[in-house]
């Protein structure tokens, strides 16, 4: 189960499913398969959570897997949901800001919608009957407990109001500030801004068990330290099987100015403490000892080291592998260039960040002067060693630690390498694009023919993408960006600024109901099982699961497909169309990354002949545009659409030309039928009339060809009435017009 947050409105959802090679075409760069919000719906994948509402923000969510259950944090709320039904047994907290909180925050300036409220940013499990949460009180951020029971089967959700604290260093103060916390062991570490103003961030350690309280944070008189740090993801790791040398790695971006410019560039890093840092004795007090940080880069390598950075960490992931001591790290970031606009997708080793944190250390002689190695006398022990029997069984804590030590960390925080991409490189990356990556999430999956990871990819236009990465020989590796969804045990749960979906990992079904549409899908939880693209599970017991995420290549799999092909149904119209006139034969693939490629066999032949594209004859993305229809045009048209060396019809279009000679007879012929109409309408008046003037004595030839004038006279006013209506009617508002500027604009109604 997986969850984060897109930043945009839930109205709509969209799912692509894209392979991208690195070095692909264009038209492999976009997505495969895009199906609406309506047709998830269809699909029973997306379930929408009723209690979803404009402005709630759900923003921060916890899975409570051992209860089944899901807490979500919203605006001056706090939900408890079913983890396989949303709407199932919903329990809600109502936690609105304090009144006088929020009218300070308004005379503040602040706004009272999306600014003056109690923002729920802090879901933390505090022991197995609680759950520590905190939320921004409107700029007075309030923390508390939350009481879930002892038993799995008993469901309790009450906010203990009587026991609530300041959430200070805890919680931020403004709801949209980028912000990041663990819980573990009893201890909330937190990185966050420790003012009103944002301006002071700071890497906290509060609370823990009753008799061993240790409050710590960074320190504020050295700018080497943190720099208006924007906080991404904290987390646990251990680093030995030795428990005293568990660390918390943090990863976050920070302003750095380089001394020979006054450019203030900013750099993604990742920094580390000890779980048992209990601060200095004589220097540090309350402060960490071994607090130190290295650059993370994101980079695409060119020519002559001009590599092309993504500077800005958006969003962290930690893949958890056999060795718990050594997940993945999965880490988006973004250009910070206004006229390069670019995210990418970079994956880096434990092993590789603690070398560099092994490494040499960064030096520089004032704020005027650049970072260069360290080639000083390093201290004993090594700055940034947890005191633990691993290193040396004398010193039993950090307030241990000789003056030298203490001294060195706090001149030289820094590490003097970079932690670079297990790849060399990005593994997914979007380029001149109308969004830019915000969040992600990763699954490990086994495929009939290996093991990958899916990534979901959220950007700041409210889509997700669905994306996996494939090595191929000699080191090559090639995008799948399987699904693309705009939003609103095997789900996964997105929340937004105004709703909150739960969604399936996988909707075999929508690829198609042949074997190579489902192994072309390349999406590692489907396999076609002989019947249906289905969902994959590996077994023991090999079936014919025919399944091929590497090549995509229905030819080897799916030894049935020669029978298909002869037997195949597209599908088939008639369309009729006027000579001389323009005609459009529409023809969509399903896949957005099929070649189109149209034939033709015209009216009497046998062959089929490729047409090509000519100032008549137009392709685009959603058909064939014939500018000027000629005879010769006539006959049946296939539409085919190749992908992976498959091909197939998509449709098939009879098309029929009326020769335009035709349709100007057919209009004479209307024209005449109009005319003798007329004259027999005329006939009957006349034959009418002349009954009349025969059985009336006084009735005279005069008066009848009087009668005669002036029904003339007003069949030639009716012709152009609508004219005249029309034309009477403009007058008229000249004249109102002209009259009321005649009046003046101090003129007053008169009252009846």
């Amino acid at each position: 189960m997986r969850s984060f947050k897109v930043p945009h409105v839930c109205t709509a959802l969209f799912l692509v499913m894209l392979f991208l090679p690195i070095t692909g075409t264009s038209k492999q760069n976009i997505p495969r398969l895009k199906l609406s919000y309506k047709d998830l719906l269809l699909s029973n994948s997306c379930i929408p959570f009723l209690g979803s509402a404009e402005g709630l923000d759900f923003r921060t969510l916890l899975l409570d897997e051992e209860r089944g259950r899901l807490l979500i944090g919203a605006k001056d709320h706090i939900f408890l949901l079913d983890l396989v039904d949303l709407n199932k047994n919903v329990k809600k907290i109502y936690w609105p800001a304090a009144k006088e909180k929020v009218e300070v925050c308004k005379l503040a300036g602040k706004d009272v919608q999306t600014e003056c409220a109690n923002f729920i940013r802090v879901l933390q499990p505090y022991n197995r009957t609680h759950v520590y949460v905190c939320g921004t009180g409107a700029f007075h951020p309030i923390c508390g407990y939350i009481e879930l029971g002892i038993h799995k089967e008993e469901i309790v959700f009450r906010l203990d109001t009587q026991n609530l604290e300041s959430g200070r260093l805890k919680c931020p103060f403004d709801p949209q500030q980028p912000f990041a916390s663990v819980m573990t062991d009893e201890y909330l570490y937190a990185g966050t801004a420790s003012d009103f103003l944002g301006k002071d961030t700071a890497l906290t350690r509060s609370l823990g068990p009753s008799h061993d309280h240790h409050y710590i944070r960074t320190d504020i008189s050295e700018h080497y330290w943190l720099n208006g740090a924007k906080f991404i993801g904290t987390y646990p790791i251990p680093d030995t099987y030795n428990p005293d040398d568990d660390k918390i790695y943090f990863f976050f971006r920070e302003i750095s100015q380089d001394s020979s410019t006054s450019d203030k560039a900013i750099l993604s890093r990742v920094g580390r403490i000890c779980k048992n840092d209990m601060g200095g004795q004589r220097s540090l007090i309350n402060k960490w000892t071994t607090f130190l940080k290295a650059r993370l880069v994101c980079s695409i390598p060119g020519a002559e080291g001009a590599d092309t950075h993504f500077d800005e960490l958006q969003d962290i992931f930690l893949l958890s592998t056999r060795d718990e001591r050594n997940p993945l790290v999965y880490g988006v970031f973004t250009t910070t260039s206004s006229v390069f606009k670019g995210s990418a997708v970079c994956v880096y080793s434990m092993a590789d960040i603690r070398a560099v944190f092994n490494g040499p250390y960064a030096h520089k002689e004032s704020v005027d002067h650049r970072w260069v190695q360290y080639e000083g006398r390093i201290p004993y022990p090594r700055p940034g060693t947890c005191p633990s029997k691993t290193y040396d069984p004398l010193i039993k804590s950090t307030r241990d630690f000789p003056d030298d030590v203490i001294s060195f960390i706090k001149r030289h925080p820094v590490m003097y390498k970079s932690v670079y991409p297990k790849s060399g490189g990005p593994v997914f990356t979007r380029i001149n694009v109308d969004y830019r990556l915000t969040q992600i999430v990763v699954d490990h999956v086994m495929a009939e023919d290996g093991q990958y990871d899916v990534l979901f990819l959220g950007t700041d236009v409210g889509t997700v993408l669905k994306v996996v990465s494939i090595a191929k020989e000699k080191w090559t590796m090639e995008e799948v960006v399987l699904e693309e969804l705009q939003i609103f045990k095997q789900q996964l749960y997105i929340g937004s600024k105004d709703g909150l979906v739960q969604l399936s990992l996988h909707r075999c079904h929508t690829y198609g109901k042949a074997c190579a549409d489902c192994c072309l899908a390349r999406d590692p939880y489907c396999a076609w099982d002989g019947n249906s693209c289905s969902r994959y599970a590996p077994t023991s017991k090999r079936r014919a699961r025919r399944q091929d995420v590497k090549y995509g290549d229905p030819v080897t799999q799916c030894w049935d497909m020669e029978e298909s092909i002869t037997h195949e149904t597209a599908d088939e119209k008639v369309i009729f169309g006027i000579e001389f006139n323009s005609t459009f034969l529409e023809c969509i693939p399903k896949s957005q990354q099929a070649s189109i490629r149209w034939y033709i066999q015209r009216s009497g032949e046998e062959h089929r002949e490729e047409l090509k594209a000519d100032e008549r004859i137009i392709k685009t993305d959603y058909g064939l545009l014939i500018r000027s229809l000629q005879r010769k045009d006539a006959g049946a048209y296939y539409c085919k659409a190749e992908e992976h060396t498959f091909v197939h019809t998509v449709v098939k279009l009879n098309v029929n030309v009326i020769e335009n000679g035709h349709m100007e007879s057919t209009q004479k012929t209307e024209d005449e039928e109009g005319r003798t109409r007329d004259l027999l309408t005329e006939s009957r008046l006349r034959y009418k009339d002349y009954i009349q003037l025969v059985s009336s004595p006084s009735f005279s030839l005069d008066e009848y060809c009087e009668q005669m004038w002036h029904r003339e006279k007003r069949r030639q006013r009716n012709k152009g009435g609508a004219k005249w209506k029309h034309v009477q009617e403009m007058k008229k508002k000249r004249n109102r017009r002209h009259h009321e500027s005649a009046s003046g604009p101090h003129a007053r109604p008169t009252s009846t």
